[in-house]
């Protein structure tokens, strides 16, 4: 499965993909805001051999593309819709992650973009999610860029790294794209 836009291909993760997602999950910079810590490479491979399989399962409910920039087909991030619900509630998440070097360069915008499309002309949502920490500020207007509204401040909704963090909440409706 690939999907395209003007800069990306957004593909599925292949095995090798490791060294260069290592790259970007093993800077404490960029899992700032994660819900992990800094991987190890054994972590990371564990994580894309789940990711693999998670290709295989005939009632999937996590998409997890790898952001390769067409240009030098270089995997700069990744983006996924995740937590698919009961068909009839038609809702997902969305989550993502880009190495440091290829920040503030609407990379990671772009590829929201088509993820959540995908979710909406693909897959059917209705309903694409995403959470974050308060104080990310470079997510938030990223999500906004990519057409999503904040609905709501979720307090101390997620233990992350030993303690009870906030969480604002954003969504796009399926009907706000059309």
């Amino acid at each position: 499965m690939q999907l395209k836009t003007g800069r990306l291909i957004l593909r599925e993760f292949k095995e090798d993909d490791w060294q260069a997602m290592h790259e970007y999950a093993s800077d404490p910079e960029v899992v700032r805001y994660m819900q992990w810590t800094p991987k190890t490479e054994e972590e990371t491979r564990d994580w894309i051999k789940r990711a693999i399989s998670n290709q295989q399962e005939r009632s999937r409910r996590n998409y997890q593309f790898a952001v390769v920039r067409k240009a030098d087909k270089r995997l700069i991030g990744g983006c996924s819709i995740i937590n698919i619900s009961n068909p009839e509630d038609g809702e997902a998440g969305i989550v993502y992650v880009l190495n440091r070097s290829f920040w503030n360069q609407g990379y990671m915008t772009e590829a929201v973009k088509r993820v959540v499309k995908f979710g909406f002309s693909e897959l059917g949502l209705h309903r694409i999610y995403a959470t974050l920490a308060p104080d990310n500020f470079a997510s938030a207007r990223l999500l906004e860029k990519a057409g999503m509204q904040r609905e709501g401040h979720l307090r101390e909704h997620k233990y992350i790294k030993g303690q009870w963090r906030d969480s604002l909440l954003y969504a796009i409706l399926e009907s706000e794209i059309r």
